[in-house]
């Protein structure tokens, strides 16, 4: 157990923390989170030790049925004064006391599996915790990278935005002046191969050389 984890561990001693497997949400957060080996196994291990808590409950709850039922025998048996009920007394009191045993056991079972679950489940939460922070933290870079970026280009696309509008205001001026100089008669031969027009979506109000 690392330096780290063992801060945690205190910190969180009085804790309730709830059996993280159970959540759904847990689940879907691996859907933006990647899944190492270590959660995984412990996630295996964790989800046996509640799967043996489930058979000891079960267990438990089946015997304490079959000791009641034995009981309520006893009961009506005893109303009865003859050697048959009397044996059957006995044997009832027997298995009761079987019953006693294997609740004691289970009880001791259940007590050990509830340690080894909390264990387990703080385990997996701080493998958890450990994964999502890492996570979030290569994100958070990758986020700063990415902004650095996004900034670098703005300030270029600025600059070629205002390169671009220059050139055609350029263009339409010379395209303006070759009017005025050589006719829209001569323009137009040279327009079958270049039209700023054309090419720039640019309205030119067309200027006719004075005189002509």
């Amino acid at each position: 157990m690392g330096k780290e984890d063992e801060k945690y561990r205190l910190a969180l001693i009085g804790k309730k923390i709830p059996i993280i497997t159970l959540d759904h949400k847990w689940h879907q957060m691996f859907t933006r989170v990647e899944k190492s080996r270590t959660i995984a196994e412990k996630e295996n291990e964790l989800n046996e030790l509640l799967r043996n808590q489930g058979k000891c409950n079960n267990e438990t709850k089946k015997i304490k049925k079959l000791k009641k039922k034995l009981m309520d025998e006893i009961v009506t048996l005893m109303e009865k004064q003859d050697d048959a009920s009397e044996k059957k007394i006995e044997d009832n009191r027997r298995l009761i006391n079987e019953c006693n045993e294997k609740l004691s056991e289970f009880q001791d079972e259940l007590l050990d599996l509830e340690t080894k679950i909390s264990e387990k489940n703080t385990d997996l939460m701080l493998e958890t915790m450990k994964t999502c922070y890492n996570t979030m933290h290569f994100n958070d870079s990758q986020i700063q990278e990415i902004s650095k970026w996004i900034a670098q280009i703005r300030v270029e696309l600025k600059k070629n935005v205002v390169r671009k509008q220059e050139m055609e205001i350029a263009n339409q001026e010379i395209y303006s002046y070759m009017h005025s100089i050589f006719g829209s008669g001569i323009i137009d031969i040279f327009d079958m191969k270049y039209n700023p027009e054309e090419k720039n979506s640019i309205h030119i109000k067309e200027e006719k050389p004075e005189g002509k």
